[in-house]
């Protein structure tokens, strides 16, 4: 619509159908009425007059494109703050994500490295009251000890000892037929009669010869080939009678002597046996022989009492079967070294045993007066780690790192041991430690719940008891 059309539009000034107040309902009745439907008419037709005139005017002008309302641009400042605003809002989101990505990635690499680390139980080590006396198991065993073997072939004509016989030294025990050694000397004492003929011819040719010689009737050649066979029967002579005394020798072997005074042990022959001579593979052995007075008993010292054992000192036996009664000994002699191998003390013990009621290869316990100078500690034997440097355990270090330490062993009690070094009543052992536990590794230390008992440790009450019983047990044994 033109401007034109909106001029002639704005003075018509239409008003509305009731615009006087005086035409409402209820005032004038049926002349009201009149009134209100000649205003209508002369509306209506005012207002098709005007469309038609509209009309008119539309068809004489061309078509015009109306343009919209230019909006005034925006203040260049307020586009800045809202782009930066837009910016700001952007970058504080992105880095909000990157600290909640981060912080999942570090809880979730500590939950992983916490899951890695494995956990263990600690318990700590039982304070033990030191022993007047060390009590160590110990072997019994003759003071000498012997096997017996012929010296010669044969067969046993019979024996005159048997197990348990008390013999002196050179005491008959059996005899032996050798009819092959027999006329094996015969033969070589035929042989020898032979030499001593043929000594006798060459001492006579070599007589002869030598006068001969001086009166030149035979040749130098001739009276030396004379000598040397003297000579050589004279050599011949003296194998002759090496060889006799051989044989004779071997037939004295036909009886079996003792050769000490001892008890036999054994015997393992009977008569009508064949016998071979030595003590290798065709040999047999007839007899044992043992002396019995004194007897040696042979026991471990741990390293951390050796400085302690003195020879000459005097020490005391007891055994299971003697309840209540000790022997005395004496100690004779120590290995003067260390053994590497379970860092102990090889210590011999002699005791007198006239009586013959200890027996040799008997189990029993030596008493060493040795003092109260070595701190000990019970640990549970389910706390070892055996290595290639020997016995170890795990102790807990600063940082929760593990600490393994070399330990000395003194008593075995069966559920515990008896610790010598390398561990304190103050330290945190581990409880079924891993093979694959390593020096340095850390490890988290399972929280024990008060009054709960501690892995590998007996109950509380009755404690005392059961430790002295266990004792008393690992110490019979």
């Amino acid at each position: 619509m033109s401007d034109e059309e909106e001029s002639k539009l704005a003075p018509t000034g239409l008003q509305p159908v009731n615009a006087d107040p005086s035409s409402r309902p209820g005032q004038h009745g049926d002349q009201q009425d009149q009134s209100e439907d000649h205003h209508a008419r002369s509306a209506q037709a005012q207002r098709d007059q005007e469309i038609e005139e509209i009309q008119k005017h539309a068809r004489h002008q061309p078509p015009q494109i109306q343009a919209p309302p230019e909006l005034p641009p925006a203040p260049p400042r307020k586009a800045l703050f809202m782009v930066g605003l837009l910016l700001l809002v952007l970058l504080v989101a992105g880095g909000i994500t990157l600290f909640f990505r981060f912080s999942h990635e570090q809880a979730l690499a500590k939950e992983t490295e916490r899951e890695t680390v494995p956990t263990v139980a600690v318990v700590n080590p039982q304070s033990e009251k030191p022993d007047e006396d060390l009590v160590l198991p110990g072997s019994l065993q003759a003071y000498e000890e012997s096997p017996i073997y012929a010296r010669t072939n044969g067969y046993l004509v019979s024996w005159y000892k048997d197990i348990g016989s008390r013999v002196t030294k050179g005491e008959l025990l059996a005899k032996i037929d050798t009819p092959e050694v027999d006329q094996e000397l015969n033969q070589t004492r035929a042989a020898r009669e032979q030499i001593v003929a043929q000594l006798e011819l060459a001492k006579i040719s070599a007589d002869r010869w030598e006068n001969l010689r001086k009166s030149d009737s035979v040749s130098a050649q001739e009276a030396d080939q004379q000598t040397s066979g003297y000579k050589q029967a004279q050599a011949n002579l003296l194998a002759a009678d090496a060889n006799v005394r051989r044989l004779e020798q071997l037939e004295g072997f036909k009886d079996v002597y003792a050769p000490f005074s001892g008890v036999l042990t054994r015997r393992n022959v009977d008569p009508g046996a064949l016998i071979n001579a030595g003590a290798g593979a065709a040999g047999r052995e007839l007899f044992d022989i043992a002396r019995v007075d004194p007897l040696r008993v042979f026991t471990s010292v741990p390293q951390a009492y050796a400085p302690l054992i003195k020879v000459g000192a005097k020490t005391a036996v007891t055994l299971q079967e003697f309840p209540g009664q000790t022997f005395a000994g004496v100690i004779a002699r120590t290995a003067e070294a260390i053994d590497p191998a379970t860092r102990t003390l090889l210590t011999e013990v002699d005791v007198p045993n006239k009586d013959g009621r200890l027996l040799p290869g008997s189990f029993g316990e030596v008493h060493f007066a040795v003092g109260n100078n070595v701190n000990k500690v019970t640990v549970p034997v389910n706390t070892m780690l055996f290595r290639a440097d020997g016995p170890e355990v795990a102790v807990i270090g600063p940082g929760g790192k593990v600490q393994l330490r070399r330990i000395n062993i003194g008593r075995d009690y069966g559920t515990s041991l008896e610790i010598l070094g390398g561990v304190a009543s103050n330290d945190q052992i581990v409880v079924n430690p891993p093979d694959s536990l390593e020096d340095g590794q850390p490890v988290n230390v399972a929280q024990s719940r008060p009054n709960q008992q501690q892995p590998g440790q007996p109950a509380s009450q009755g404690q005392p008891a059961q430790m002295k019983n266990s004792r008393e047990k690992g110490s019979a044994q």
